[in-house]
């Protein structure tokens, strides 16, 4: 078979890496890829929001399965366009795509089918929306409609920084088009998990559960990012908890969108909150996560290839159950300086000739190559995963990488893991 990787970053290279270990695949393409990614296939220089030419380029190349990473060429109905020159394709419709790129529609969505979510109103003008401010409680978390490669949501805690927000939103059009509305919600508290699941549109197949580390700092502070690290298992989501899942959100969510009459065929990422009142969702994604993917990915010993292909045949209900292996993987995402605000690229990149380790990988999220250089090509820049039998020394291996790495700048969280491991992982990694 030949697969066609759509996408960039490290999300996209980890699919790439566990493709590749399926006998059934003869060629990976990926599009645009990365200098890593490179390495490991055939990089095809196509844009991942050029949906047209990706077409063109699957049916010209006769691709077998077309496997799309980011949202935004969900969002942009890429999926639609394969379908419709029968193209085969993992990843939702537009309509389905929906769930991602718009805040509202989802939240109006878990409203409509009683899945369980924070309070919200929605605003689309700043009078409104500061006006309501005023008479809430803080905190309180903001989040513009769009797409907004996961700096959208912001968590304020006094009516003058509630208000600075929405100024920056609606006055100064800080996300364009994606602030046109704005979703203000109750600040759910407990502890959070990442839940990706296949859904063929009618069967649903959960991965295991995973968390992610969001803020740019240690401690969970400042700035939200795409995503600054991740580990699976998350052991904390017991048995008990994950049947609250399945009843609560799985289930009613694959059965609203089929009223909805929409033909969900991929991933369909839960971010939940595990509170006192049991588990909630804070968002929906219509794609694996990023860097969750390359944590749970190296815990699946089952075939990636023939889990995607039953997902888009909608055969879920018929495919072997998933094999994990034991232990645990943890992913540290190595950011430029001054990430995710503004940040030099084209810093050169050392000691990744030096990172060959059982059990461990480095996926490449902004590279570029240059002669016999790597430079630094984006915020994010590499995705360090170890993979071992517990999480403590799992992540021992992504720091011991880590330190053989090096560019100017270079900006890493030292406490992955914390929330379940204590405060003691900053201090053996830093």
């Amino acid at each position: 078979m030949k697969i066609l990787v759509i996408g960039s970053g490290g999300r996209e290279h980890a699919l790439v890496w566990k493709l590749k270990q399926s006998r059934k695949i003869q060629k990976i393409f990926c599009a645009p890829g990365n200098a890593g990614m490179a390495r490991i296939a055939k990089s095809v220089n196509i844009e991942a929001d050029d949906v047209r030419r990706l077409a063109d380029f699957a049916s010209s190349s006769k691709i077998n399965l077309t496997v799309v990473g980011p949202e935004q060429p969900l969002a942009l109905g890429i999926a639609d366009e394969f379908k419709r020159r029968k193209l085969k394709v993992f990843g939702p419709e537009k309509s389905g795509a929906r769930l991602e790129s718009s805040k509202v529609f989802a939240k109006q969505f878990m409203q409509k089918y009683h899945i369980p979510t924070a309070a919200f109103k929605v605003f689309n003008n700043l009078t409104d929306a500061v006006a309501f401010c005023k008479g809430i409680e803080f905190p309180t978390v903001i989040k513009v409609d769009g797409l907004a490669a996961g700096r959208g949501v912001f968590i304020v805690r006094s009516l003058d920084e509630a208000s600075k927000t929405l100024s920056e939103i609606f006055d100064e059009k800080r996300f364009g088009e994606a602030g046109a509305e704005v979703v203000i919600e109750s600040c759910l508290e407990g502890q959070e998990v990442s839940i990706m699941a296949f859904v063929d549109g009618k069967h649903y197949v959960p991965l295991l559960p995973c968390q992610d580390h969001k803020q740019a700092y240690e401690g969970d502070k400042g700035p939200n990012t795409g995503g600054m690290g991740a580990y699976c298992p998350a052991e904390f989501v017991t048995e008990r908890v994950m049947s609250q899942i399945h009843q609560f959100i799985l289930e009613p969510t694959v059965a609203g969108l089929r009223k909805e009459d929409i033909a969900y065929r991929g991933v369909l990422y839960a971010g939940l909150m595990l509170t006192d009142a049991g588990p909630k969702v804070l968002e929906f994604n219509c794609r694996f996560g990023d860097p969750e993917t390359q944590a749970v990915l190296p815990m699946l010993k089952s075939d990636l290839l023939e889990l995607m292909r039953a997902t888009v045949d909608g055969r879920l209900d018929k495919a072997a159950k998933i094999d994990w292996r034991r232990g645990a993987a943890a992913c540290v995402i190595m950011a430029s300086k001054g990430y995710p605000g503004k940040y030099q690229a084209g810093q050169v990149i050392s000691g990744l000739q030096n990172v060959r380790e059982e059990g461990a990988y480095v996926f490449h999220s902004g590279t570029q190559r240059e002669g016999n250089r790597w430079l630094t090509a984006g915020g994010r820049v590499l995705g360090v995963m170890g993979m071992d039998g517990n999480l403590k020394t799992a992540l021992a291996k992504s720091y011991r990488i880590i330190k053989r790495i090096k560019f100017d700048g270079a900006h890493f969280r030292r406490d992955i893991g914390f929330r379940v491991l204590g405060n003691r992982t900053k201090e053996e990694n830093g």
